[in-house]
């Protein structure tokens, strides 16, 4: 896989976990940070739709901002 079509990391350099050791920036666990540069590109995949969701769960739970 070349650097060009794979994934970017979905880091917005907010980097604080929350409660659960949930990045409250880009919605990723501790080890899903850790391990961005070796995934492969559907693992990357799998890991930005589940990012996006808990990203979204946050905000409709009024925690986005804290």
């Amino acid at each position: 896989m070349t650097q060009d079509k794979a994934p970017h990391s979905p880091c917005v350099r907010l980097c604080t976990l929350d409660d659960d050791d949930i990045c409250i920036g880009c919605g990723r666990t501790l080890e899903e940070i850790k391990g961005w540069s070796s995934y492969d590109l559907a693992t990357r995949t799998a890991l930005l739709q589940l990012s996006r969701k808990r990203r979204a769960l946050r905000a409709k739970s009024g925690l986005a901002d804290q």
